[in-house]
């Protein structure tokens, strides 16, 4: 079985936690600001395309926290997937809290320019309240929770589809590339948020062992 999980005292679960990090100083002493301003700018001319525009907020809905949390339950209430649903809510509702939080505190600017193609007849669903007033974008949310679902569910499906689990990282890579079209995000609000999610996703598994939920599967023949 491939593996997931990193032991939270090796190299590997350190290097993401440098790299995040490095990243979160760089977001909240805004070094880079103005590459990710020229981004924005260059995004901002993509738009009109409606086919495009109305996948592309299908997308975005899609990360939602409460469709994951749903999607959580589901797995919790059936005996056999308990341990999974388990690990899943609970690290989507950490990685959303504390992406809030730090989008809160960071303060790294979301993009200024507005979206301006087709847009679909619904709101935008709001994100995970916390008590304090979020006005920055860093790390992205939707990456955070997307990165989660697909490293989890990931890991659940690697000793039955030890290829065919990769295509779940299609999902959160869609998700992201939604939420830059959108101007809803930068680039390194989404790098940001993929690292946390992966730091998340492994601290919560490894605490709840998420590795048990192989314990009563028979081996490949």
């Amino acid at each position: 079985m491939q593996q997931w999980l990193f032991d939270l005292r090796s190299r590997k679960f350190i290097l993401l936690l440098v790299f995040f990090l490095i990243l979160t100083s760089l977001a909240y002493a805004k070094i880079i600001a103005s590459l990710d301003n020229g981004m924005e700018n260059y995004v901002h001319s993509l738009g009109n395309n409606t086919m495009i525009d109305l996948a592309m907020q299908i997308f975005t809905e899609t990360g939602w926290i409460l469709y994951l949390i749903i999607i959580s339950f589901i797995l919790l209430v059936k005996k056999d997937t308990r341990r999974l649903g388990l690990v899943l809510l609970l690290a989507i509702i950490v990685g959303s809290m504390l992406s809030a939080y730090l989008r809160c505190y960071i303060g790294y600017e979301a993009p200024t320019l507005k979206f301006e193609g087709v847009h679909l007849s619904l709101k935008y669903a709001a994100d995970v309240g916390v008590p304090c007033t979020i006005d920055g974008s860093f790390p992205a949310g939707h990456t955070v929770r997307t990165t989660i679902f697909a490293f989890v569910l990931g890991f659940a499906l690697s000793k039955r589809f030890p290829r065919g689990c990769y295509l779940l990282w299609i999902y959160p890579i869609l998700v992201s590339i939604s939420r830059v079209y959108l101007m809803e995000q930068f680039p390194l609000d989404l790098v940001g948020g993929a690292l946390l999610g992966l730091l998340v996703a492994n601290i919560v598994s490894k605490i709840l062992k998420l590795e048990l939920i192989f314990a009563n599967q028979k081996p490949n023949s």
